[in-house]
């Protein structure tokens, strides 16, 4: 871990980790938790394999849509994902431009751990290539919005 290129959310939940990896690569439950509230995911595709596809879609409360595609690069069942949005599916290096189709790439690395009976450990850390991007995605809500959606996830995996 890089304190100048990553942002880390760490907590203990108490939720089991099966549930959590359900809530993270089944689209329907994804779609239910995965952007905090007031905003919502409109769309997910999951590939659940190195290589395979990440996307979902992204709608501001005022109805603007935000696309994102990226691709797995680690898939450790019940226990880590690892994906970036510097590749599309397939390893695949993106057309998109930095600055112009997004404002920093980012890989994402999730990781969860028993804890306890029903608990979990759970890791989300979000690596920059650069202390810019970085900087943007904190200055973006990194803290909040992670946070909250994880609230999101754990509210839905007592559902489940």
């Amino acid at each position: 871990m890089n304190p100048k290129l990553d942002l880390v959310l760490e907590r203990t939940i108490d939720v089991k980790p099966e549930l959590v990896w359900k809530a993270w690569t089944t689209p329907e439950y994804l779609m239910k938790w995965f952007t905090p509230a007031p905003w919502k995911t409109v769309e997910c595709k999951v590939d659940l394999r190195p290589g395979g596809m990440f996307h979902t879609v992204m709608e501001s409360p005022e109805g603007q849509k935000f696309p994102n595609t990226g691709c797995f690069l680690e898939v450790v069942t019940n226990r880590k994902l690892v994906w970036t949005d510097a590749l599309e599916p397939g390893y695949r290096p993106t057309a998109r431009k930095l600055g112009t189709d997004a404002p920093f790439f980012m890989t994402a690395v999730v990781t969860i751990e028993p804890h306890g009976a029903i608990g979990t450990k759970y890791t989300a850390t979000a690596i920059h290539g650069t202390e810019d991007g970085r900087g943007k995605h904190e200055a973006m809500g990194f803290y909040h919005g992670w946070g909250a959606a994880l609230d999101q996830l754990v509210a839905l995996a007592k559902t489940m």
